[in-house]
Parts: structure tokens; sequence; C-alpha cells
């Protein structure tokens, strides 16, 4: 597996090769496959993230999908879930990790080195229909991405997009200073 070009930039772009890189480089492969296109170019792709875990690297890696261009939508419910679609046509393929796929049958008698090592092996070889249910979805696709106006927030004084700003007496305030940020920083 160490071999495809692709994995060996997934693995630069995140600094190490690990199970959760794994992971979303398999589910890319196998969206992209379902799906019969190539990494995205521009924003012909978008992927519905379920997790922000390591293999959301790979995933933009393979994929081209970024939260820069408004393609990689990023809804942390901790699950290593994605959702791929072609804008083309706006098919969806929903692509999960099978609970307990990766856990070596004899994970209890094994030392945790062990047990990373042999879900490892399991993550590169097991075949797709075994290690995630892949389903086809019926969803509309995220609106693309678009520009809005900067307004000044009336109380730090920095740019907000219009649509982010809250108005309170009348006045744009960013989300943090309306108080939906749970901390300030500084």
């Amino acid at each position: 597996m160490h071999q495809d070009r692709r994995l060996q930039e997934a693995i630069a772009f995140h600094g190490h090769f690990c199970p959760g890189l794994t992971i979303g480089y398999r589910a890319a492969l196998a969206a992209l496959r379902e799906l019969q296109v190539e990494r995205a170019k521009d924003e012909e792709l978008v992927v519905i993230a379920e997790t922000d875990a390591c293999g959301l690297d790979a995933v933009q890696v393979l994929t081209g999908c970024t939260a820069g261009k408004g393609n990689l939508i990023l809804r942390d419910w901790g699950k290593q879930v994605f959702t791929f679609g072609r804008r083309s046509d706006g098919r969806m393929v929903r692509i999960a990790l099978r609970y307990g796929a990766t856990t070596p049958p004899d994970a209890e008698e094994l030392s945790p080195g062990e047990r990373r090592e042999r879900s490892m092996e399991l993550l590169q070889t097991l075949p797709d229909d075994e290690l995630f249910d892949i389903r086809w979805v019926d969803s509309p696709l995220p609106e693309r991405a678009r520009i809005f106006r900067t307004v000044r927030c009336s109380q730090c004084g920095e740019g907000v997009m219009e649509a982010r700003a809250r108005l309170r007496n009348g006045e744009p305030l960013c989300p943090e200073c309306y108080g939906e940020v749970y901390t300030r920083l500084g």
C-alpha cells in the first residue's frame, strides 16, 4: 500500500502514516471509484465529513475538496463517515467505516502495539465491502460556495462575512462578540 503515489502525497500532507489516514485514503478511493470521477480540479466534487480526524487529510488530498473552496463540509459528529457528491448529476455516496471492522479477533490477547499493527493490516487488506458500509444516498448537495460582502463588527471592529454577522440594536456583530463563541482568546 505504501507504493501508491496518492497515499505518499496524503502521508506527506498529514505528516505520518496512521490508521486514521488509512481510513480516509480507503474511503476516498472507494468514493472516486463509485462516482467514476478523478480528483476535483475545482468544485465538481463535494465531501461531507462526519469527523475531524486524520482521515480527513487523505480525503482532501485524494478528492481535491477543501474547506477553503467550500466543497468540504465538516460536521464533526465523531464518526468515520464521509459522503461524497458529484455536482454534475447530484449523485452522492456515503462511506462509513463498519463498527469493529478493524478490531482483530484476538485483540484482547494482544499488546497495544500488536493490536495497532493488526488493525493497520486489516485496514490495508480488507475488501471495501468488509471495511465500509457503502450506500447511495438521496439528499441534495450543499450549495456552491458563495462570496459575501464584508461588514465591520460594531464591537471589535474586525471584518465579518455579512451572512455570519448578527444584529444587536441594529448594529452588526461578529459571532464571537454576539456571544456565539465559547471563549475569547487573549
